[in-house]
C-alpha cells in the first residue's frame, strides 16, 4: 500500500496517496460511468442524499466505510452483491471517516453560541473522557480507529497536494514546551523563526497546541505579513498569556484571526499560511490551536506522535521543553540514527541558556556520531540566532 506521507519524505510527486479510495462524490461519479466499483473503498459519503443508482454496479469486494445509505435496502443489496458495508456510528459528534483535515473553524465552531464547552472540539474531548478516555470499550475503539484511518487518509491527501505545488522537500517540525506563555521570550522566538520559514514555503508541522506548538503555526499563519504585524498580534494574544484559561484564550485567537483575515485558500495555501498540526484529543484539556492551515486530529497519540516525526526530515526545532520535548527528541534520534525514515535534517536547539541547563545535545552527539549511516553528530546546533537556525534548516 502507498505510503500517505511519501511525497513529503521525497517521493514521486505528483502521488496519488489514496487510488484505490473513494472520498468524495465527483470521484464516485467518475466509477459508476464505468459501471464498477469492484475492489474499492467507499469512505464517508452521503449516499442517501440524491442516492446514486448501484443497482446495476459491480460492488464485488468493494468496501463502503462510514457511508449514510439511502435505506436497509440498499445496504441489504449490496452485501449480497458482494459488497462489504461499515456503517456510520451513531450517537458520535465526531464524523467516523472524515474525508478531509479539519480547519480551525471546524473545531472552533460553537464557540460564538456556547463559548468553550459547546464547541466541537470539546464536545468531542468530553464524549471522548466519557467514554473511557484512553482506553475505550470496543464500539468506541472500532468508532475512533475509523475515525483516525479517515485523518490518515486526508492527511495523504493534503500532502499530495503541497508537494504537487512546492516539491517533495522535508517539512520542518517544531517541538517546545506546551506551557510557554504567549508573549513570552520563547513564544516570540519561534514565532518569528516558523514565519521566515513558512514565507520561504517550508511547511511547518506541530503537535497542534498551545505554547510553542501554537506559536509556531502563529508565526507559519503570518507568513504573508510583516514582523511588526506577527508582534501585534502576539501583544494581542498576551492578555490571555495562559491555555488553561480557556474562555479568553479561544477568544484572543479567535480576535486575532479577524483582525488579520486570509484571503481564500486551497489546501496548499492553506498549509504555507499556518502549517500542518497534528494533536489528539488526549491531550484534549489543551484548548485547540486555531492557528494551524490544516489539522489533522487524532484519538490514538501513538499513530499522531510517530507521523509528526515521520514527517519532519528537514529538521526539527526544539524550543525549550522539559519531559515531553526530552522524549520527543530522542523518539527522533532513533529515527534519525537507524535513518527509518530516510535523511534527517538538522537538530535545532533554540535558547543556549535552556538547553545548558538540560544537556541532552551533549548526550545525543555521540549516539548520532554511532550511527550506521555515518557520523551524524554534525546535524546538532545550538543556537539563540533565528539566523543560523534558518541557515542550519535550509540545508
Amino acid at each position: 500500500m502507498p505510503d500517505p506521507l511519501q511525497p513529503v519524505l521525497g517521493g514521486d510527486a505528483p502521488f496519488d496517496a489514496t487510488a484505490d479510495e473513494i472520498e468524495t462524490r465527483a470521484e464516485l461519479d467518475v466509477h459508476l460511468a464505468k459501471n464498477t466499483l469492484a475492489g474499492l473503498c467507499v469512505l464517508g459519503l452521503r449516499l442517501d442524499r440524491d442516492p446514486p443508482d448501484l443497482t446495476g454496479v459491480d460492488v464485488r469486494d468493494t468496501m463502503f466505510v462510514g457511508c449514510h445509505l439511502a435505506g436497509p435496502e440498499v445496504e441489504s443489496d449490496l452485501i449480497l452483491r458482494g459488497a462489504h458495508v461499515v456503517p456510520p456510528f451513531d450517537g458520535r459528534p465526531y464524523p467516523t471517516h472524515p474525508a478531509l483535515l479539519y480547519t480551525p473553524e471546524d473545531l472552533s465552531a460553537g464557540f460564538t453560541e456556547h463559548g468553550f464547552a459547546g464547541m466541537f472540539d470539546t464536545v468531542v474531548y468530553e464524549h471522548f473522557v466519557a467514554h473511557g478516555g484512553a482506553v475505550p470499550d470496543i464500539r468506541e475503539a472500532l468508532a475512533q480507529r475509523l475515525h483516525d484511518a479517515g485523518i490518515d487518509n486526508a492527511l495523504g491527501k493534503a500532502l499530495n497536494e503541497w508537494a504537487a505545488v512546492q516539491g517533495p522537500g522535508g517539512a520542518i517540525g517544531i517541538m517546545g514546551g506546551h506551557a510557554a506563555a504567549r508573549g513570552s521570550e520563547p513564544y516570540r522566538m519561534v514565532a518569528a523563526l516558523t514565519r521566515r520559514l513558512a514565507a520561504a514555503d517550508r511547511l511547518i508541522v506541530t503537535g497542534g497546541g498551545p505554547g510553542v506548538m501554537e506559536a509556531a503555526n502563529l508565526g507559519a499563519y503570518f507568513a504573508s505579513f510583516d514582523e511588526a504585524e506577527l508582534a501585534t498580534a502576539i501583544d494581542r494574544l498576551a492578555v490571555a498569556p495562559h491555555f488553561m484559561d480557556h474562555e479568553p484564550y479561544t477568544a484572543a485567537a479567535l480576535s486575532v484571526r479577524a483582525a488579520h483575515p486570509l484571503p481564500p485558500l486551497d489546501v496548499a495555501g492553506r498549509l504555507r499560511h499556518g502549517g500542518l498540526a497534528l494533536p489528539t484529543w488526549l491531550y484534549g484539556h489543551e484548548p485547540a490551536n486555531l492557528f494551524a492551515g490544516q489539522i489533522g486530529k487524532y484519538f490514538s497519540n501513538a499513530v499522531r506522535e510517530d507521523s509528526i516525526l515521520r514527517l519532519a526530515r528537514g529538521g526539527i526545532v526544539f524550543a525549550p521543553g522539559w519531559a515531553g520535548t526530552v522524549q520527543e527528541i530522542f523518539q527522533a534520534a532513533t529515527k534519525t540514527f537507524y535513518a527509518t525514515d530516510g535523511p534527517s535534517g538538522a537538530y535545532v536547539f533554540l535558547g543556549v541558556e535552556h538547553w545548558s541547563r538540560l544537556p541532552v545535545a551533549d548526550l545525543l552527539g555521540p549516539l548520532l556520531a554511532r550511527s550506521p549511516h555515518g557520523d551524524l553528530s554534525g546535524l546538532i546546533v545550538v543556537t539563540d540566532s533565528l539566523d543560523e537556525a534558518v541557515d542550519a534548516l535550509s540545508g
